[in-house]
Parts: structure tokens; C-alpha cells; sequence
């Protein structure tokens, strides 16, 4: 009996300090690496893994154990970021009416106008309005928009999704983050007047990059929050005059009568003008010339040598 007992206290002692041995190496491992850490945080802080960001918060298991308390919203699956753009053309009666009509469901549907442009061309009455709409009553906008038209004319839709991006945007940012606290607290312990100016420095830098970063990233958020739709408004097209021949009208035809003897008359009128403004003057020019050139040729006529008499010759 003596024996056992005491080989139960060696055995407790042992175990004591094995404990304590191991609690003073975990002690001394922790107090070395934080210097390192704080020294090395800006070149860790670029290539660490995402994996914290993704949301995939899993539950640490030693031996069929659980560590940590189970989230039920880290363990769903993360959301999905789909940015939704698209447009449609349609006819309506009166333009203004459809613009306050379409404006009036849009808003009902927790939408709102965020760019409108209206143009007339002639008779034909035109606009252009633009909606941010909810991604989830996308189908209903459209629903209201085509019972408001008379006619559809044309209709596109897109969808990208963006979860992806949105993530690694996230990730980053995290990342940063961390960065940028480790060189707030690296700042607190410097000394020396460089020293404080080149962490300033690469902490404003990393501060610069946390801005750009949220801003792509609450920009991607908003696009797959509300969709954007473009709706086209026009007038029905002026329906075209058909002119159908009616048969033979007596009046109709009395009055072409009566428009080509007019014309013949002022044709003719228009030629007699003429012939007093234009062709008496040259006539008489023609005229006198004329008369001119006959009396030249009498003149010469008589002008010239006297006809030689042929006498007989005497005696015989």
C-alpha cells in the first residue's frame, strides 16, 4: 500500500510539472513573437489569406470538441451581390401623363427617378427617364411599366454578379485594417523622429487604400441593391393618309377642263407678248435691212455700161 501511494505522488508531481513547464514554453513563445509580428505586420499585411473575410467562420474542433459557439449567419452560405441593368421602349398615348403614371408606381415600389431627359422633334414628343429600382421588384416595375404602354417595342435586360468582387474587396479592406492598427500601435512606441515619419507615412498610404477600397466597394453594394432601368417613351407613330379613287365626278372633271383651256389661253396670250415685245422690233429690223439691200442692187444696176447697137453695114 505504501508503495502504491507513493508512486501515485511521483506520478501527480510529474504531471504537475510537465504542466508547468508547458504553460512557461507557451508563455515565452507568445512574448518573442510579438515583437516580430509588430515589426513585420506591414509586409504580412499584403499576402494574408482572405479566408477570415469570406465569412466561412467554422467551428475549431480538438477531439470531437467544440471551441467556439455555433453562428448560424457564419455558417449560411454568404450573400449574392447581382448588379441588374436593363431598358425598355415603349408607346403611350400622351407622354406626360405615362411619365407621372410610370414615376407614381416606381416610388410605390420603394424606386425613384435618377436621370430624365425630354425632347420634341416636330409633332413627335419624346423622353428618356431613368429608375433605381429594388432588386427584388425588378419584374414588378416592369409589370406596371408594360401596363401603362400601349405597345412594347423593345426590351433588354442584363444581370452580372459581383459577389466575388464585393468579397475580395472585403478581405482587402480587413486586411488593411489590420495593417493599419499595427502601425498606430508601432507609432505609439517609436522614439525617434524618422522613425515616426516613416510609419506616418506608410500609414497614411494604408489609410488612402482603405478609402479607395470601401468606396469600390460600397459602390458595387449599391448597384446590386437597386437595379437600373431605362424606359424609353414615344407617341404612336402619325397613321398615313391613304388617298382611294371615289369614280368619275362631273364637277372634277369640269374644272380640269376648265384649268387646261386656262392654261391654253395663257399660253397663248404669253405668245402673243412676245410677238409685240420681241418680234415687231426685229421683224422691222429685218425689214429695213431688207430693203436696203434691194435698193443697193437697183443702183448698181443702173450704174452700169450701156448696151452696144449692132448697125447694119451700108450698101448692102
Amino acid at each position: 500500500m505504501v508503495a502504491r501511494s507513493a508512486a501515485r505522488r511521483r506520478a501527480v508531481a510529474s504531471l504537475g510539472a510537465a504542466a508547468v513547464i508547458l504553460a512557461l514554453a507557451a508563455c515565452s513563445g507568445s512574448a518573442g513573437a510579438a515583437p516580430d509580428q509588430a515589426a513585420n505586420v506591414a509586409a504580412a499585411g499584403s499576402t494574408a489569406a482572405p479566408a477570415a473575410a469570406l465569412g466561412s467562420n467554422s467551428d475549431n474542433t480538438a477531439g470531437g470538441a467544440t471551441t467556439g459557439p455555433t453562428d448560424p449567419i457564419a455558417l449560411s452560405a454568404p450573400d449574392t451581390f447581382i448588379v441588374r441593368t436593363g431598358s425598355i421602349s415603349i408607346e403611350v398615348p400622351k407622354i406626360e401623363p405615362a411619365l407621372l403614371q410610370v414615376r407614381t408606381a416606381i416610388a410605390g415600389l420603394g424606386g425613384y427617378v435618377s436621370d430624365s431627359n425630354q425632347s420634341n422633334q416636330g409633332d413627335q414628343q419624346m423622353a428618356s427617364v431613368t429608375y433605381r429600382i429594388p432588386v427584388p421588384r425588378w419584374q414588378d416595375a416592369l409589370d406596371a411599366i408594360q401596363a401603362i404602354a400601349t405597345k412594347v417595342d423593345a426590351a433588354k435586360s442584363n444581370a452580372v454578379e459581383v459577389t466575388g468582387q464585393v468579397l475580395d474587396l472585403g478581405a482587402r479592406i480587413d486586411n488593411l485594417q489590420t495593417t493599419e492598427a499595427a502601425l498606430q500601435a508601432i507609432m505609439a512606441r517609436a522614439t525617434k523622429i524618422t522613425d515616426v515619419l516613416q510609419v506616418e507615412s506608410q500609414l497614411s498610404d494604408v489609410q488612402g487604400q482603405i478609402e479607395e477600397l470601401s468606396t469600390q466597394q460600397a459602390h458595387l453594394k449599391d448597384q446590386a441593391s437597386l437595379a437600373t432601368l431605362t424606359v424609353e417613351f414615344a407617341l404612336p407613330p402619325t397613321p398615313e393618309t391613304i388617298q382611294t379613287s371615289r369614280g368619275w365626278d362631273p364637277g372634277a372633271q369640269l374644272d380640269q377642263a376648265s384649268s387646261a383651256l386656262l392654261g391654253i389661253g395663257q399660253a397663248l396670250a404669253s405668245a402673243g407678248i412676245w410677238l409685240v415685245v420681241v418680234g415687231l422690233p426685229i421683224g422691222f429690223v429685218l425689214l429695213i435691212l431688207l430693203g436696203l439691200v434691194i435698193f443697193i442692187g437697183r443702183r448698181m444696176r443702173r450704174s452700169g455700161p450701156p448696151a452696144q447697137v449692132m448697125l447694119p453695114p451700108a450698101g448692102g
